[in-house]
């Protein structure tokens, strides 16, 4: 059974849509990595499509932030330096916050025993870094969900496909924290209490908690 939002979900409908996603795959998935040139004619070719919607995906991730445009020169991928890593956890912090600020009145047990669920399958999946991370999304997006803000939910992906491919990384070459069902289950209780306030502080710190060790990885890799 699936949770992420519809948005999330959605085929390709044309060319450009199905560049864009090609390539958010590839950037997420590590094998575009910070400095790498992006050349449409070669992209093109892979994916089996003229140049034009590849450079119409180009500027879909250059105003995302995940790529710099290069005039006749293709794209570069962008990347986070440190500064801009703890700004978009911020910015996830706060967006959460008030997502599921709103959604706690709206969540009941159903909802509940699906995020349960969603928590014994990324348990299942602890040795499959890719797939835990595509969970752990899943499940982050769906709690959100709940509050039926559309705006505020592209907001909140749109932050998540720029932490993406860091996670992946740090995760492929770490072991996920014993603490990480814990402290989602944490989140579920608070919500079963009602106490709005409470759950906030929670979600924000469950998020911004992840920082630390994320840039502590980052920096050894230098």
């Amino acid at each position: 059974m699936q949770f992420a939002p519809t948005y999330i979900e959605r085929q390709p409908l044309t060319a450009e849509e199905e560049a864009y996603n090609f390539l958010l795959e590839a950037i997420c998935g590590g094998r575009y990595r910070r400095g790498d040139r992006l050349i449409a004619e070669d992209i093109a070719s892979e994916v089996g499509m003229s140049r034009m919607p590849v450079r119409e995906a180009f500027r879909r991730l250059d105003a995302q932030g995940l790529v710099t445009l290069r005039p006749n020169r293709g794209a570069i991928v962008s990347g986070l330096d440190i500064d801009e890593l703890h700004e978009v956890f911020e910015m996830r912090g706060a967006l959460e916050g008030l997502a599921i600020r709103v959604a706690v009145a709206k969540i009941g047990e159903r909802q509940l025993a699906a995020l349960e669920r969603m928590l014994d399958e990324m348990d299942d999946y602890r040795d499959e870094s890719a797939e835990w991370i595509r969970l752990h999304r899943s499940f982050h997006e769906y709690l959100c969900s709940l509050s039926g803000r559309p705006r505020l939910m592209k907001q909140i992906s749109a932050l998540y496909s720029l932490i993406e491919a860091p996670m992946r990384l740090w995760l492929q070459h770490s072991e996920k924290p014993l603490s990480a069902r814990q402290e989602h289950a944490v989140i579920l209780d608070a919500i079963r209490s009602g106490d709005v306030d409470r759950t906030e502080v929670i979600v924000r710190e469950h998020i911004e908690g992840t920082v630390p060790a994320l840039i502590q990885f980052l920096q050894s890799e230098k």
